[in-house]
């Protein structure tokens, strides 16, 4: 990284987020930015993930961006290794390499409100930028509980985001402790190798078959030789989903026949009543999400694996302790348990304009506008933040509508011209979330009895999108700038904000400037109907 770098944008994370925003601003014309990247290669989620039987439960047509149509993935769900080598096609077909700064963890950004940009340093020298983009994604920072005794454990122990590929399970003693969408998939990958396997269910989830198949050469063809057919398809799997929506955010007990339908599936291949009693969860299905997988209730049916139906309390040695007391002699132990999704550890790192952390801000609950800024942050905006996630359709979905909002978003800085920042209204960030707590009042995320990673520990649902990816594409299709507050350098030129509004064609008309702020710059404050 060259000595003093200063950019226009920089791109934190090189997933499908970070990625497809150095798409887009390579697109918008924007060539003025790089993509800080903590590992060695891209890939996000899909380069960490890589443990035994790792693929995605979206279909593949539709877990891929709209601008980057793939006529050639092998499978109806995809593995992680065609997923990954997805995203480095990507990277090659647009030309982003030129861009990219590997080994390059981002260790704070602190906002400079004189000079009115982002100080980032790195482990591989510091820059300077305009504009931040945070694309480092909910699903980046694995979550191992505090267990006590878990330092004492003589042997192997490692989660599923960083699996040990040098340790062979064949014959050993095995603890799986989680039943969430990745210890599904391990279980059934690992079952026929290892001597034992003992799986810690703290919570059963609802299981339903993948319907998964190799796509065929031919389909493969009509897709390279007719590309309105891959869209044909992509499109048939998205509205699909879409009229799935209203079940999950406005009429739970529909759900009640998709219910059954889970538990036949679950009968067919657990016969044992013992057993079957300790896979049925007790909560709505779609509470925590629907997993899929034809594998996993046929896996956990094998003479070699043991359901413990309660999370692990305690470690002494090599003895794993359930918390209803039962034990397991065990020769490693793998944490299918999540990630840090509602207590992002990239919050610790980001000062905004009052010198607190975005973790400070968020110590009440994770809220941005839209989904993408934070008040008192100024020209830093998330890729899949709060309140974007989904429980039954593509990610890729909404992160092309959250690029959407950053391109706009670079366009008013353009319009609004010289050294300038858009920071968004407290009351703006508060209306905005608002909005979306009534929504989800009625969810089965929030109704269904669960206990999920969709909720912060105060039991509010800072995760999920409560709608449909049309109403979020609708939402984020442009900035308005009664939303914002316009930052701009002291001592600059005093241009007339509500002109420049006007001029990028924004729907709301400041009323008044304001003075100076904490983040040093004098600021024009929008009225909000």
């Amino acid at each position: 990284m060259a000595e003093h770098e200063h950019v226009r944008v920089a791109v934190i994370g090189s997933g499908f987020g970070g990625l497809g925003a150095a798409v887009r601003l390579r697109r918008e014309g924007i060539t003025d930015f790089v993509v800080l990247e903590r590992a060695d290669s891209v890939g996000g989620t899909w380069r960490d993930n890589s443990y035994p039987g790792c693929a995605c439960d979206v279909p593949s047509h539709l877990y891929s961006f709209s601008f980057a149509p793939n006529p050639d993935w092998p499978r109806t769900f995809s593995g992680q290794e065609h997923i990954r080598a997805y995203l480095e096609h990507v990277t090659d077909t647009f030309g982003l390499r030129p861009h990219l700064r590997f080994n390059a963890e981002v260790k704070t950004m602190r906002w400079d409100g004189e000079e009115l940009r982002w100080e980032i340093e790195t482990a591989a020298g510091t820059l300077t930028a305009d504009v931040v983009v945070s694309a480092t994604g909910p699903l980046s920072d694995p979550k191992i509980p505090r267990i006590p005794g878990l330092d004492t454990f003589p042997g192997e122990v490692f989660h599923s985001a960083r699996w040990d590929h040098d340790y062979d399970l064949a014959g050993k003693r095995v603890a799986v402790v989680g039943t969430g969408a990745s210890a599904i998939q391990i279980v059934p990958a690992i079952q026929p190798r290892v001597g034992r396997l003992t799986l810690f269910q703290r919570t059963p989830a609802w299981v339903m078959p993948r319907v998964d198949r190799a796509i065929s050469g031919a389909e493969r063809r009509l897709h390279r030789a007719l590309p309105f057919t891959t869209q044909l398809r992509r499109g048939l799997l998205w509205g699909i989903r879409e009229l799935q929506v209203q079940a999950f955010t406005k009429h739970p007990d529909e759900l009640g026949l998709v219910e059954q339908l889970a538990k036949r599936n679950m009968a067919r291949a657990i016969k044992d009543p013992a057993l079957r009693a300790k896979l049925t969860p007790d909560y709505r299905i779609g509470c925590k999400r629907i997993l899929l997988s034809s594998a996993y209730y046929p896996a956990l049916a094998r003479p070699n694996v043991d359901v413990v139906a309660s999370g692990l309390a305690e470690v002494r040695g090599s003895t794993l302790v359930a918390a209803d007391g039962s034990e397991a002699e065990v020769d490693a132990i793998v944490f299918g348990t999540g990630f840090h999704v509602t207590d992002m550890p990239i919050a610790e790192r980001v000062v905004g304009a009052e010198g607190v952390t975005l973790a400070e801000t968020w110590k009440n609950g994770m809220r941005a506008l839209r989904g993408a800024a934070a008040a008192g942050f100024p020209n830093w905006m998330t890729i899949i933040g709060p309140n974007t996630g989904l429980g039954n359709s593509s990610m890729i979905l909404m992160i092309e509508s959250q690029l959407n909002y950053m391109a706009d978003y670079l366009r008013q800085l353009d319009v609004l011209g010289g050294r300038t920042a858009l920071d968004a209204r407290p009351a703006a960030v508060d209306a905005w979330n608002h909005r979306v707590q009534e929504r989800m009042r009625r969810t089965v995320w929030n109704t269904g009895g669960c206990t999920s990673w969709y909720l912060d520990p105060s039991g509010r649902n800072t995760t999920i999108w409560p709608g449909t990816t049309t109403e979020f594409r609708r939402a984020t299709r442009r900035v308005d700038l009664a939303e914002y507050e316009v930052v701009r350098k002291a001592g600059g030129p005093a241009t007339d904000a509500s002109s420049a509004i006007d001029a990028s064609s924004a729907t709301a008309t400041p009323s008044a400037t304001g003075a100076s702020s904490a983040a040093g710059g004098v600021r024009e404050s929008g009225a909000v109907a």
